[in-house]
């Protein structure tokens, strides 16, 4: 199969240089590269949306999957008893909601191969150290993401529960799939973002703007921010996924501060100057003249017989300069 000629990689030179119109060329490359990959994704997603494939459950099964496992009483049941379903009230909703839900099961399977065409073209103007630097802080937060979509995941079924049955059964949600599908995705992507706070605070420490110093002073500040941050930035405004949100950033943010408190206290071990001014951080200039000149010898003691004796003849006693 050959390779459309605006997908083949431009021999380079070999400094690794380019101009500016071999840097537009391959950035042009790249990213019709990840929209390749993401239309690709996007049709398996808008499959595997209906279907089960490779042996997994459909997506739309995994995706209602927490509406489901609420008590039969507690949403509304149309059609057909045994099943589970969400509601649509236009004719075109369920087709809109199949492609927003497509496009964005695409652009998740596809974040490998878009990841790393947004890593090639920002790798060559990297330094080594800052490669392995940005690689691993990349790796984490990708696990880190992960980790809160997760935990959103687990809990939006406790959430679901107290936001269709707080009106103490009067009334009973006959909930959307638009909508649900909208609470879904935002949950996942705040928890996911919201656990990047530890990373941040440890790249900040880092480049020294926010030092252990300050996170101990302002611990109970920030751990009240947090607790606000949870309960405004959570959609469904229940308990459970404040408190989830809350505790689980408390734990990260104590982690990060352990990890900033080494940190530091290496930085300050290797270079004890470090955090002062620049007329504290080196040694004074009179220091420094007095010690290249060497030890200063004292002089010899004045006794009272040398005073006698000076001021018999007239000279200066044994251990003074002569004043002129």
């Amino acid at each position: 199969m050959r390779v459309p000629r605006w997908l083949r990689p431009r021999p380079g030179n070999p400094d690794g240089t380019m101009t500016l119109l071999e840097h537009i060329h391959e950035l042009r490359r790249r990213l019709m590269i990840g929209v390749i990959a993401i239309v690709l994704g996007t049709i398996i997603g808008l499959v595997w949306y209906q279907y089960r494939i490779f042996g997994l459950p459909s997506l739309g099964q995994l995706l209602t999957e927490p509406y489901c496992r609420l008590p039969p009483g507690a949403r509304l049941t149309l059609g057909n008893p045994n099943q589970c379903q969400l509601v649509a009230f236009a004719p075109f909703e369920q087709l809109a909601l199949l492609i927003k839900v497509g496009v964005a099961a695409g652009v998740v399977l596809a974040s490998p191969v878009w990841l790393s065409q947004l890593w090639g073209f920002i790798t060559p103007g990297l330094h080594t150290h800052e490669r392995k630097f940005a690689r691993v802080f990349i790796g984490t937060g990708t696990v880190l993401f992960l980790a809160g979509a997760f935990l959103a995941y687990l809990v939006l079924t406790q959430a679901l529960y107290f936001l269709v049955t707080v009106g103490g059964g009067i009334q009973i949600t006959a909930l959307r799939g638009e909508d649900y599908f909208s609470l879904l995705i935002t949950l996942l992507v705040i928890f996911g973002v919201s656990f990047e706070l530890p990373l941040l605070m440890i790249m900040l420490n880092r480049v020294g703007i926010f030092p252990y110093a300050k996170i101990k002073a302002w611990r109970r500040g920030l751990i009240f921010a947090i607790f606000v941050f949870a309960a405004v930035a959570t959609p469904g405004q229940d308990p459970f996924s404040m408190l989830a949100l809350g505790v689980s950033l408390t734990v990260l943010f104590e982690i990060a501060a352990q990890v900033c408190r080494v940190h530091d206290r290496r930085v300050a071990r290797e270079a004890p100057w470090a955090g002062l001014a620049d007329d504290e951080a080196g040694p004074s200039p009179v220091a420094s003249a007095t010690e290249a000149a060497g030890p200063v010898r004292p002089s010899d003691p004045v006794t009272p017989s040398a005073l006698e004796g000076s001021s018999a003849n007239g000279s200066a006693p044994q251990g003074y300069d002569d004043v002129t």
